[in-house]
């Protein structure tokens, strides 16, 4: 049963030193992306233990969630207009949401044209998805390891089929999920090996894409082509001929006469 992540149970998985180190390496992701996309209004939607719109440029930022937040709603049922949000983040919004399609649709909607959003997700392909596999069997097992593990792949298919533009991926966590802090230090040469070795196989994935919208087309001068045509151009030897004074054939004519 795939539970919301600001239910109890996940926010005490949080507490714990895989959890704080989950949050550390998300919370690195989202600050080097979203201080590069620019607009008026943005929005986080769900895990609002981070602030991931702190290191954000746009003015105005709106926190929702389906239990606390500025905005109380459901993730397939967001309550703004249509075209009004430049930036939205998705930090394991579908890997909780009951309908990570209908979420998504959501998004597209109320994403103005170029708006982007960013979509933080577990990797399947990764220990953490092994871990995963393992646990989601136990009952008694955390909130965490019953969330969907929605691969990258099929995000972008989603992506793809509703007009956005993947214009970026990256991956983290590269330790084991391992509940020991001490284990935890032990594995720290792990994330700068995988992201060298195994780039792909972060238990963590970040996407940004930007919607696209049909038959829209921004026109920008080609300065390639605005040049000056070679008649319109005026060369050296025409400016010396220019500067020479004309004479007067009449004038000229009557000297020769007399």
């Amino acid at each position: 049963m795939i539970k919301d992540q600001n239910q109890p149970e996940v926010l005490s998985w949080l507490d714990t030193p895989i959890g704080a180190y989950l949050l550390a390496q998300e919370q690195a992701l989202f600050d080097s992306v979203v201080s590069d996309i620019f607009g008026f209004n943005a929005m986080q939607l769900g895990f609002l233990q981070a602030d991931l719109l702190r290191n954000s440029r746009i003015p105005f930022a709106l926190k929702a969630s389906e239990t606390q937040g500025d905005l109380l709603c459901e993730t397939q049922q967001l309550p703004i207009s249509s075209n009004t949000m430049d930036l939205v983040l998705l930090p394991h919004t579908l890997d909780f949401s009951v309908n990570p399609q209908q979420t998504l649709r959501e998004v597209e909607r109320v994403l103005m044209p170029e708006g982007h959003v960013v979509i933080a997700g577990f990797n399947p392909l990764s220990a953490w998805g092994m871990r995963r596999f393992v646990s989601k069997r136990c009952s008694s097992s955390s909130a965490l390891w019953h969330a969907h593990f929605l691969s990258a792949l099929r995000i972008k298919d989603w992506l793809n089929l509703l007009g956005f533009e993947v214009v970026g991926t990256r991956i983290a966590c590269y330790k084991l999920p391992v509940q020991s802090d001490s284990w935890i230090q032990r594995f720290d040469g792990l994330d700068k090996l995988g992201s060298r070795c195994w780039p792909m196989l972060g238990g963590v994935y970040c996407i940004v894409a930007k919607k696209r919208v049909l038959g829209m087309r921004i026109i920008k001068p080609n300065w390639k082509q605005a040049r000056l045509r070679p008649g319109l151009a005026i060369s050296t030897s025409q400016k010396d001929d220019a500067s020479r004074p004309v004479r007067n054939k009449s004038a000229s004519k009557t000297n020769n006469k007399v």
